[in-house]
């Protein structure tokens, strides 16, 4: 096994060592770009440098190495805010990671994970579960393997029996074991009931303690109590929410609390791969059977009221596990066919909102000039058809081309 891991890596380190940011400039001919916020501009020519957008427009410099991406789109790396790296299938065809297995062995199935994710277009994650995170992501920082930007929250907080005070001092160290985030868990989950099982005490501790370290938090989160009270409390992300009633949804977009539905990707794996699931962490045939008929449609109703909701601010997240790395876009091709919301609005969701939601908007998110190079190209238009979001032909994280058509 340990074997196997380290053969597909290095193959995949023999596909990027000529990937490192180049000394000239890369140029980048589009017939059309997305920008990101809503923009669209056609015949443009973006040069990159020192892994630096450092112009958007038709000129361009006399040399350089140039990327012809005629007949496509090019725009942002998406950016998905929840996922987890370390579970996948094991040996068995069950899903696995972390138990019964050595470090090396789970890291490299996150590497792949992350590898996945890359290939599909996503240049950052945010993976909210695992000590494993941290090292896949100081593995990709150090350039020798390829991936995207990794955010962890090294753990998830979930002790409903701490104490305010116990609280913030698990953020304390949550940051120092090196989290960029911190993951709560407020309730319980659908087929539970979704109630609330943190205090509105403990929440707060949590979130007032997060701000004060520099920390986001995203909470994990299904009934309207639960989740007006994460808004009060000043906390990042609500995740998931299926049980969210209509003057939650507008508590929610009244503070600027980020919504992230989880509606097209998560549950629709664990049906797709039922039987990789089955009698592992409390699946069943019965609870996989409510995540197909009550699950998916609740999730889906309450993402048709949220679009109706004036400036809720929708991030776009997978929740993946294992089976669902390299399919993140099907979250927002969901949200577009089945839901109904706008196309642009998906890809601004994925791109600059998401970007801003991890406090990065600076950096990413958005094609402009002194933005990190992490760009995409899709066959096709996804403004007319979102499933060109499924055809990605072009990669580029931090200047570094990782998937190109031929130039």
């Amino acid at each position: 096994m340990l074997e196997d891991i380290a053969m597909r890596f290095f193959v995949l380190f023999l596909t990027s060592v000529n990937l490192f940011a180049q000394e000239q400039p890369v140029l980048l001919k589009a017939s059309t770009m997305l920008d990101g916020k809503g923009g669209v501009q056609h015949n443009v020519t973006v040069v990159v440098e020192g892994g630096t957008i450092r112009s958007v427009g038709a000129s361009s410099p006399a040399h350089g190495v140039t990327y012809n991406l005629a007949g496509l789109a090019l725009m942002p790396g998406l950016i998905d805010t929840h996922v987890h790296l370390a579970p996948h299938f094991g040996p068995n065809g069950k899903v696995a990671g972390g138990r019964g297995e050595s470090p090396a062995t789970e890291l490299g199935y996150a590497l792949e994970n992350a590898y996945a994710d890359l290939m599909a277009g996503v240049t950052t994650v945010q993976s909210v579960g695992s000590p494993i995170d941290r090292d896949v992501r100081e593995a990709i920082k150090r350039g020798v393997l390829p991936g995207p930007r990794v955010l962890t929250s090294v753990r998830q907080i979930t002790d409903t029996r701490s104490t305010p005070d116990q609280l913030r001092e698990l953020v304390r160290q949550t940051k120092a074991d090196g989290a960029d985030l911190i993951k709560l868990f407020a309730s319980k989950n659908f087929r539970d009931g979704g109630a609330q099982t943190m205090s509105d005490d403990q929440i707060l501790a949590v979130c007032q303690e997060a701000r004060a370290q520099g920390l986001r938090v995203l909470v994990h989160v299904y009934s309207s109590h639960a989740i007006m009270s994460v808004s009060q409390a000043g906390c990042t992300s609500v995740e998931h929410g299926t049980l969210i009633d209509d003057e939650a949804l507008r508590f929610l977009a009244a503070h600027g609390t980020y919504f992230d539905p989880n509606i097209g990707v998560v549950a629709q794996n664990y049906v797709i791969n039922k039987d990789k699931f089955i009698g592992t962490g409390g699946f069943t045939e019965e609870s996989i059977k409510g995540t197909e008929t009550r699950l998916i449609p609740a999730s889906l109703e309450m993402f048709k009221r949220a679009l109706a909701v004036k400036g809720l601010k929708f991030v776009f997240g997978t929740d993946a596990v294992a089976g669902a790395h390299g399919h993140n876009a099907e979250e927002l091709i969901y949200r577009v066919q089945k839901g109904g919301q706008d196309s642009s609005a998906a890809i601004v969701s994925g791109t600059s909102v998401s970007a801003e939601s991890l406090n990065m908007s600076k950096r990413i998110g958005v094609v402009a000039e002194g933005m990190d190079a992490d760009l995409i190209a899709v066959e096709g238009d996804p403004l007319r058809d979102i499933t060109a979001l499924r055809r990605v032909v072009f990669v580029m994280k931090g200047g570094k081309v990782y998937k190109s058509p031929a130039r």
